[in-house]
């Protein structure tokens, strides 16, 4: 069954290549969604997956591409997005 997750991650973020090591992964681990660039810093990511998938993705934002620095991560439980077919970088 999949499930849906909205992630905040904190710390040096943005210009660090983030957002392409976040799709990667999730093009990686079969999810569906988007990863951005907000305007206080920090980087968003939606995804739709399996359960598995959506915690093997959390443990990866959570480590971050070798030039980031995450300081902190949070993640909701969201609904799922119909429109959503591919992992996109906005």
């Amino acid at each position: 069954m999949k499930v849906a997750k909205k992630f905040i991650i904190f710390g040096r973020v943005q210009g660090v290549g983030f957002r392409y090591f976040a799709a990667r992964v999730a093009n990686r681990l079969g999810l569906v969604g988007y990863v951005k660039n907000n305007w206080d810093g920090t980087v968003e990511a939606y995804a739709i997956g399996e359960p598995t998938a959506l915690d093997e993705f959390q443990h990866l934002l959570a480590q971050g591409p070798a030039s980031a620095r995450v300081t902190k991560l949070f993640a909701t439980d969201e609904p799922l997005a119909k429109h959503t077919k591919d992992f996109m970088i906005e």
